[in-house]
This record gives structure tokens, C-alpha cells and sequence, in this order.
């Protein structure tokens, strides 16, 4: 290059650089060492430096935050799939605002009740009684999307959908569908679903102590009944006991204000707070044979609807872990140290990866479970296997996430602590890992090792 052209070259940079600056950034740097070292840098290594030096003065756009990492919705039909939005939607307008209030309070929001009745989708896979009749696949969707905000949500509603109605749906005779179902479905009467007792849970099948016995054409029901949802504010409660004379398990619907029927709230709960669990004791209490379920003759019957509504609580712990999983991904991509938002940093973006494998192995397993549902070939074992894995992979799920929330994820304002606590109550409810586990092994091995 001449004489004349590095004059004019070096006049030129000299116009553009801001005196200033280069006063300032002497105090903290020799600039002549750090001019030396930049043009000794190779054009590639300058390239990098420039992109780096320029990425900090961008403003980056973050992905749409989406836990359905497969697209699985997309085995929804049309019509199914404006029914799940539709679902999300309420749950971000209705739920999702007061989810934390009523947590705290441990109180339930009754004025929810018409807005979700609007929705439709109670009874939503029963056929007839006002029910829409519709696929599993679509109910377990749902089921997910509550609990995505909300899991004392999604298990107010399993209650009355799936373990109420579907008591009196799979064992009920012909009028007393008619005479229930109908207004069930509509959510003008809330139901609740009696079988686990203060020494009796998941090995009920065995070992209830809840009597009752035929007088004329009355039954008198005696025993306790514990951690039964809704029944604080029940209309009607299913209650499950043993007949003293032939030994088997039969069903009864024990209206409200019914003499020798006493629900008492159980307080002090760290987990699914919005739910109000009752202790019930039953006291000579007297129920017409009437409301005896007519086609509930053995604890065999009363299976039947646990089938169902377990495949329901492993959707549930995936709606949970999904929730659990935006949560961490949103306030990762807000969250900032060190100049850059953490969910740049490698070990963030290996826990925030391994939770969404889980989570998508997860959804596949359980979609899969409501399309054996569907064509009536869900076994209790396959049920089982589903509930044991998604409840142990939300635990993981969870813990991951509040460790990424830091100190923050003890606060109930970020959520993920609701999730935590929820996440327990799900792992324990509907036969826990150990019962659950059992099922399966006697299936695989044609060895039963209940005691």
C-alpha cells in the first residue's frame, strides 16, 4: 500500500473513532498490546470475536415453549383438538390466576363449577345421558391440560367424570343412569367416590372394613372412609363396602344429608390443597336399596372403574411434569446471570433435556394406553405399569425443576413449588408404585406376590 493510502486510510478511521471511547477503554486496557494481538488474529478468529461482541447487543427470540416435543396432538382429530385448546384456554383465563390463592387458603373455588360445566366434557367418553360420547385419547388430553396448570384441578374433575359418574355409568342399572347421570353430566350435582379407608388403601380389594347389611329393603352402612375428594361439598358419595352376609364388595350412592353420614375436611395438607378431602364416617347409616348399585356385585365391578381412572392418573402426572417442565424452560429463558440468560449455560440445558425426555416418553406411553382404551383391549396391568412409570418420572421431573428456579422454587408465586407438593399426592393415589408394581409382576411372571 503507498504512502499516500495509509494517510488517507488512517485519517478515515480517525474521523470514525470516538476520542472519548478510546480515553476510557485506555484506562482499563494497553491498547497498543491489544492492537497488536487483534491483528495478529487469524480472519476466522476475528469473525468469531465480532459475532460474539455483536450477539450481546441483540435481543434473542426464544422458541415457542411447547412440552409436546413429538407433536402427539396431532393423533387428535380436528374436532378433538379445538376441544383440548379450548380446555387450555379456560385453564389460562379461569384457573390459572387464583391456582395459588385457594392453594394457600386451602379452600376450593366454587365459582368455577358453571364456567367448567360450559366446557362439556364431563362423562366425556360415556354414550348417552347428555354424555358427548367421545375417545379416551381426547379425555386423557384433557385430563393433561388441567393438570398442566393446575393438579388439584384436574383431580376435582377426574373425581366427578371419571370415579363418580363412572361408578354409576359401568355399575349402575338403567334408571339409576338415567336419574344421575344426566344432571352429573351437566355439574348441577357433584359426586364423590368412597373406597380408601384410614387403615384400607391401595389393598382394598382385600381387606375393606367398611360394612353393610341388608335390613327389609334398607342396607345399614358402618365404618370410615378417608381421603374421598369432594365429599366435603358432595351431592352424593359412592361408597364401597362389604356385605357381612355373603362377604362381597358392594356400591351404594349416599345422597347428602343423609342420617348416620358425617364428612369432616382433613386439614394440614402439603399436597393438592384446593381438593377437600373429607374423613367420612358412616354410622348405622341407613340407604334405600334403590341406591344400591345394581350391577356392583364383587370388588371385581368396583375394578372396572379404577381401570379407567388409573389411566387417568398417569395422565395426570404427565399434565404435572409438562407444567413443571414449561415452567423451568420459561424461567430459564427469563432468568439472568453473569449477562446472559441461564438457559444458555450447558448444565441447565442438560437438565432442561433430560426432563423432556422423560416427559416425551412420558406422553407416548400414555397416549398408547387411551388407544387400548379405545379399541376396549386396556388391561389393569397395562394401567398399572403406566401409572408406576409417570408418577416415578413426574418425581423427577419436578425436582428438576425447582432445583433450575433456584432459591426462587420454594415460593409458591413461581408455581413450581405447587408442583412439587402435587406431584407426591399423584405418586400415592389410585394403588401406589408398590401395589402397582405387584399387578405388573403377577402379569409377567403368572406369580402372585401379595400378601
Amino acid at each position: 500500500m503507498s504512502i499516500f493510502k495509509k494517510i488517507k486510510s488512517t485519517v478515515g478511521l480517525l474521523q470514525q473513532l470516538d476520542l472519548d471511547q478510546i480515553g476510557k477503554l485506555s484506562e482499563k486496557v494497553d491498547i497498543s498490546k491489544m492492537v497488536s494481538l487483534v491483528s495478529s488474529m487469524k480472519g476466522e478468529d476475528l469473525q468469531k470475536l465480532m459475532k460474539y461482541m455483536e450477539g450481546g447487543k441483540k435481543k434473542h427470540e426464544f422458541p415457542e415453549i411447547d412440552g409436546d416435543f413429538y407433536d402427539l396432538h396431532q393423533w387428535l382429530t380436528p374436532e378433538e383438538r379445538a376441544i383440548q385448546l379450548k380446555v387450555r384456554e379456560f385453564m389460562q383465563e379461569h384457573i390459572k390466576p387464583i391456582a395459588n390463592e385457594y392453594w394457600l387458603k386451602d379452600e376450593f373455588p366454587h365459582h368455577i363449577i358453571p364456567e367448567m360445566a360450559k366446557l362439556n366434557i364431563c362423562g366425556l367418553t360415556y354414550q348417552g345421558y347428555g354424555c358427548p360420547g367421545m375417545s379416551s385419547l381426547l379425555e386423557g388430553f384433557l385430563a393433561m391440560e388441567m393438570a398442566r396448570v393446575d393438579c388439584s384441578t384436574s383431580t376435582f374433575f377426574g373425581v366427578q367424570s371419571g370415579l363418580a359418574m363412572g361408578s354409576i355409568y359401568y355399575c349402575g342399572s338403567e334408571e339409576q343412569k338415567q336419574q344421575w347421570l344426566p344432571r352429573m353430566q351437566k355439574m348441577e350435582l357433584i359426586g364423590a367416590f368412597g373406597l380408601t379407608e384410614p387403615e384400607v388403601g391401595s389393598g382394598a380389594a382385600g381387606g375393606l372394613t367398611c360394612t353393610c347389611k341388608r335390613v327389609g329393603d334398607t342396607w345399614v352402612l358402618n365404618g370410615q372412609k378417608k381421603w374421598i375428594g369432594n365429599a366435603t361439598f358432595a351431592d352424593l358419595v359412592v361408597i364401597w363396602a362389604r356385605d357381612l352376609d355373603d362377604g362381597n364388595v358392594k356400591g351404594f350412592i349416599v345422597q347428602k344429608g343423609t342420617k348416620g353420614f358425617q364428612a369432616d375436611k382433613i386439614k394440614g395438607k402439603m399436597a393438592l390443597r384446593i381438593v377437600q378431602n373429607a374423613l367420612i364416617t358412616l354410622t348405622n347409616c341407613e340407604v334405600h336399596e334403590s341406591n344400591r348399585l345394581q350391577n356392583a356385585s364383587s370388588f371385581k365391578d368396583t375394578a372396572k372403574v379404577l381401570r379407567m381412572t388409573r389411566a387417568g392418573v398417569a395422565w395426570q402426572a404427565v399434565g404435572c411434569a409438562r407444567g413443571a417442565y414449561e415452567s423451568a424452560l420459561h424461567y430459564t429463558n427469563e432468568r439472568k446471570q453473569f449477562g446472559r440468560t441461564i438457559s444458555s449455560f450447558q448444565m441447565v440445558q442438560d437438565l432442561l433435556v433430560e426432563m423432556l425426555s422423560n416427559l416425551t416418553a412420558m406422553q407416548t406411553m400414555v397416549c398408547r394406553l387411551s388407544q387400548l382404551q379405545d379399541v376396549g383391549k386396556l388391561t389393569d396391568e397395562q394401567a398399572s405399569l403406566a401409572k408406576v412409570f409417570c408418577t416415578l418420572r413426574t418425581r423427577d421431573i419436578v425436582s428438576h425443576a425447582r432445583e433450575l428456579f433456584g432459591g426462587n422454587g420454594i415460593l409458591i408465586e413461581y408455581d413450581i413449588a405447587r408442583f412439587v407438593a402435587d406431584s407426591e399426592a399423584i405418586y400415592s393415589y389410585e394403588g401406589t408404585k408398590e401395589i402397582n408394581t405387584l399387578i405388573v409382576g403377577r402379569a409377567i411372571t403368572g406369580q402372585s406376590a401379595f400378601v
